[in-house]
Parts: structure tokens; C-alpha cells; sequence
């Protein structure tokens, strides 16, 4: 269990700089307000974040 949480603690942190390096600091608010919303169970605080990243990903095509 102890392995188990230690990868998944270095995959988000892995995820977390791969996203600021690439979409600065709007991508890191938005990976939080996804992960904190998730996790406290708020489905608006979940959705702001999901936007948020969208329109990063979507904001070259457009």
C-alpha cells in the first residue's frame, strides 16, 4: 500500500511540473482546482478546472 501511494504521489508531481513548464501557472490552477474538487466531492470546483485546462489544450486550434 505504502509502494502504491508513493508512485501516485510522484506521478502527480510528475503531471503537476510537466503542466506548469508547458501551460504555466493557469495550467497548475487548473490541475488544483480538478484534483481539489475531485477529492472534496464539488462538482462546480471540479468543472472550473476541467474548463480551464480544455481551453489550454483547445487555445492553439482556436
Amino acid at each position: 500500500m505504502l509502494t502504491l501511494t508513493l508512485v501516485g504521489t510522484a506521478v502527480v508531481l510528475a503531471a503537476e511540473q510537466l503542466l506548469g513548464w508547458t501551460y504555466g501557472v493557469s495550467g497548475v490552477i487548473g490541475l488544483l482546482l480538478l484534483a481539489l474538487g475531485v477529492t472534496t466531492r464539488h462538482p462546480s470546483v471540479s468543472s472550473a478546472g476541467a474548463v480551464v485546462l480544455a481551453l489550454l489544450v483547445a487555445r492553439p486550434a482556436l
